[in-house]
This record gives structure tokens, C-alpha cells and sequence, in this order.
């Protein structure tokens, strides 16, 4: 390493952040990069994804965390605010992006209603993937497997692939609802969800005729 500080898991730490950045996603490549030791490299790879620093794709190779992006090294949160607020203007609802994390799914940005009924997830809320119609995105798109406990099937994972976005009625929470849709990069990978969510009897139990078009508009955006 060019550059020490003297504390040395803080160094190592560095080493990792440095080798994810520069494309070592797997644990093998990690080790290979730092010339740590696998059970070393994965502990600080683990710490740093518990604050942020890293994060996991569906297939548990490592990358970039939010808290990286939110430095700007990541051009979807820089253009998440914008399109996030004219979604939750649109449709009168609180607008998330989310992104997965391992089993769970981080947000990663968010737009809320000033006041008023309304449903809020903060920036950094790590969510389950067994409920929401982000989740359901966030598999169906994947090609992952609805987790033990779900009320959703490959069923409706199937039907959200062919549809294009999901929508969701008290999954995650007794009278909250959603819509969510895909969001890809540019090799059409999967990258995230963007959702509206609020209280069910604004938003109803079909709330995907209400919202489905406005929150497929803001992930074309994003995508």
C-alpha cells in the first residue's frame, strides 16, 4: 500500500474499499488484489457493508455502497432527487429507489410528503425482500425466488416480469400500499426499483391504476 495511516485494520479496510472500486468483486478476486488473507478480506468486506461503504448484488459479489454514492461515484443518486420529487408531485405519494442488498433491499434515496397521511422510509431503511412490490421487482428481474413466508409466488414474480413493474397492498405493512418498477444500467442489468407507497385508502387495493404509469415514467428516466 502507497500510503499508510499506522492503524493498520483501518489501512486494510482502505486496501479493500480500493480493490472493490477497482473491479475485485468476488471474495477470491478481493483476496488476490489486497493480499489479505480470505477469512481477513471477507470480515472488513462484511464491516464495511454494515456502514455503508460496500454493498452486495443479488449474486453476492461486492461493489460500491450508497454511502460512496452518495460522494458522488454514483450517477443514479445523482439523478435520483430530481425524478424522485416530480414522482411524489405527480402522484401525491412518497417516492423510494431501492436498491438489493444481500437478502434485504437498501433505500438508497427518497422523496416524502411534507405533511399529512403518508408513508416514509428514510434514506439507509434496510427492508426485507419477503414483502413489497419492490422486493418483487427486485427479484423478478433477477431471476430470484420468493423467500420462505412471502405472499407473493413465482407466480407473481412471472407476472411482474411480463407486466413491467409490481404493485403491492399490505405486504410490508397493515394498510400501506405501492408500485414499483425496474430500473436497468446500460447493459441492462438491473440496478434498482423505484417505488410510490402511501396509505391504502388513498392509493386503494389496485394501486397499480393509479400510479403504474407514472412510476414506469421515472424509472425510464433513471434507467
Amino acid at each position: 500500500m502507497e500510503h499508510t495511516s499506522g492503524v493498520g485494520v483501518l489501512d486494510k479496510a482502505v486496501l479493500v474499499l480500493d480493490a472493490v472500486q477497482a473491479g475485485a468483486h468476488s471474495l477470491a478476486a478481493l483476496t488476490e488484489a489486497t493480499g489479505l488473507s480470505r477469512a481477513t478480506a471477507h470480515r472488513l468486506a462484511v464491516a464495511l457493508e454494515v456502514h455503508l461503504f460496500l454493498a452486495r448484488e443479488g449474486d453476492g459479489r461486492w461493489k460500491p455502497g450508497p454511502r460512496l454514492a452518495a460522494a458522488g461515484t454514483d450517477s443514479l443518486l445523482d439523478r435520483a432527487a430530481p425524478v424522485l420529487a416530480r414522482l411524489r408531485d405527480v402522484t401525491g405519494e412518497s417516492a423510494q429507489l431501492y436498491r438489493r442488498q444481500g437478502d434485504q433491499r437498501l433505500c438508497v434515496a427518497a422523496a416524502d410528503l411534507g405533511s399529512g397521511l403518508r408513508d416514509t422510509v428514510p434514506v439507509g431503511a434496510l427492508l426485507p425482500m419477503s414483502a413489497g412490490s419492490a422486493a418483487q421487482v427486485l427479484l423478478a428481474f433477477t431471476g430470484g425466488e420468493p423467500p420462505t413466508g412471502a405472499p407473493f409466488t413465482e407466480r407473481t414474480l412471472a407476472e411482474v416480469r411480463r407486466r413491467g413493474w409490481a404493485h403491492s397492498v399490505g405486504e410490508r405493512e397493515s394498510g400501506v400500499a405501492s408500485v414499483s418498477a425496474p430500473v436497468f444500467g446500460p447493459d441492462g442489468r438491473l440496478i434498482g426499483a423505484v417505488s410510490v407507497s402511501g396509505p391504502l385508502e388513498r392509493l386503494t387495493r389496485q394501486p397499480g391504476r393509479l400510479h403504474a404509469a407514472a412510476v414506469l415514467t421515472a424509472a425510464k428516466e433513471l434507467s
